[in-house]
């Protein structure tokens, strides 16, 4: 076996046992919370490493379907940032969250879709195109909604530097993804030979961000783990809910329910926590650290579901 193969099958049992390795790191991460310490300086640059990934899977395709799509996408990206925005502030007033803890849950609510999104939709049969649309859409834009929502949401519990967090967006996120799209397009074949192995870099990525997030919070996780899961809960399964009763009220197909359900309610949780360790208390992160692992556990969860539902009504037809 190559070296080529060999990275390959890591990488499909890393994406395929996602939800584990990343569960396992935050339990270590409780246990024993200097085990990933020596990443949690370089949160920001990891991040950067996913977003190029994200970059080099990107296609013109994918940006003619915006184009194609404007009123599915449209739709999608403008729950994904009044929905989870909303709820984000919502929750974080009905618990009275400390100040700290509620600018990370509206920081998180305040970040685009994740990857992880275009997976989740893709086992739930949910229409992938679209899915992959909003993404680039809502990422694109997103270091001018991300420090703009947070500033109206988030001002009452801390002083928000939006210039700031959308210089760092731009860093984190826009640079790095365009500069893997760059790299697609200039390198397609060497792109295309690597593309398999991108999964194993951003679950090994994830892994460390949440392993050295959870640790360096370790204490007031176990302090308030309760209300600290409660509320990451909430504002995802809500998320899911009313993302796909906007879908459904415009009409739209249960494929582009779906897609649009799972991109509203699965978030960004890498970009928040990055944001929210370089310009708030480190407090601030723990939201996304722990968004991270529950959206990885809900999404499948959600998708064998609905997979499910198909096939009992296909057997009954």
């Amino acid at each position: 076996m190559n070296v080529s193969s060999a990275l390959n099958i890591l990488s499909l049992v890393a994406s395929r046992y996602f939800a584990f390795w990343v569960l396992l790191a935050a339990i270590i991460g409780l246990l024993r919370p200097s085990t990933f310490g020596v990443f949690l300086p370089h949160v920001s640059l990891l991040l950067g490493v996913i977003m190029f990934g994200m970059g080099m899977t990107l296609r013109i395709e994918d940006f003619r379907e915006i184009l194609v799509r404007p009123k599915e996408v449209a739709v999608g990206v403008v729950a994904q940032y009044t929905i989870m925005p909303l709820l984000a502030y919502g929750i974080a007033e009905a618990f009275r969250l400390p100040g700290e803890l509620a600018v990370g849950v509206v920081l998180l609510g305040a970040c685009p879709g994740g990857t992880a999104s275009n997976v989740i939709t893709y086992l739930a049969r949910g229409d992938v195109a679209l899915s992959v649309a909003m993404t680039t859409a809502s990422t694109l834009i997103s270091p001018v909604m991300t420090p703009l929502i947070t500033l109206l949401l988030a001002g009452a519990w801390a002083p928000v530097p939006a210039g700031d967090l959308f210089v760092s967006a731009v860093k984190i996120v826009l640079f790095p993804v365009l500069l893997g799209l760059l790299a697609h397009l200039c390198f397609e074949e060497a792109a295309s030979r690597w593309v398999a192995v991108l999964p194993l870099v951003s679950v090994a990525t994830i892994v460390a961000v949440v392993g050295a997030i959870i640790g360096a919070n370790a204490d007031q996780i176990l302090s308030a783990a309760y209300t600290i899961f409660a509320v990451v809960i909430l504002h995802n399964l809500l998320g899911l809910l009313l993302g796909y009763g906007a879908a459904s009220a415009l009409g739209t197909t249960e494929p582009k329910k779906r897609a649009i359900a799972v991109e509203v309610g699965m978030q960004n949780s890498g970009l928040a926590a990055a944001l929210a360790m370089a310009h708030f208390n480190p407090v601030a992160a723990i939201p996304g650290a722990i968004f991270s692992v529950w959206h990885n556990i809900s999404g499948p969860i959600l998708a064998t579901w609905w997979t499910r539902r198909d096939d009992r009504r296909k057997m009954r037809i």
